[in-house]
């Protein structure tokens, strides 16, 4: 009997992990509520098992200080990575940069040659 008592708890225990696993995945909200109904357990019952407990205000205070738009933990940039993109984004913005400036002088060019043109085709004045 208190085998199966034993392997009723895991058992619980495993669909409550599964449920906050899923729902973290989600981006949905963690709360209570959000990972005892699919659990199929009560809230009071997660409030009594201290590691869910502990990873269920855990993520809910992680996502409380993020943005509007949740990003599970598992999809969450590290530093190395956010610091490889924004050294992309700045040689990028380096190319473009002078990208333009060779463009600008192509058009300054190109207006001169037209300008230039426009003024010899031009009939000159003769004496009145």
């Amino acid at each position: 009997m208190v085998a199966a008592a034993r392997n009723r708890h895991e058992y619980t225990r495993a669909k409550a992990i599964q449920a906050l696993r899923e729902i973290d995945a989600a981006g949905t909200a963690i709360t209570f509520d959000t990972v005892a109904r699919p659990a199929g357990v009560s809230r009071s019952w997660l409030y009594t098992q201290p590691d869910l407990r502990a990873e269920i205000e855990r993520l809910r205070a992680e996502r409380q200080r993020a943005s509007a738009a949740p990003v599970p933990a598992r999809q969450r940039a590290s530093d190395a990575s956010l610091l490889r993109r924004l050294e992309a984004a700045n040689e990028r913005n380096r190319r473009l940069t002078e990208e333009n400036r060779q463009l600008r002088q192509h058009l300054a060019r190109a207006l001169g040659d037209l300008r230039a043109a426009r003024w010899q085709s031009q009939p000159t004045p003769g004496p009145r």
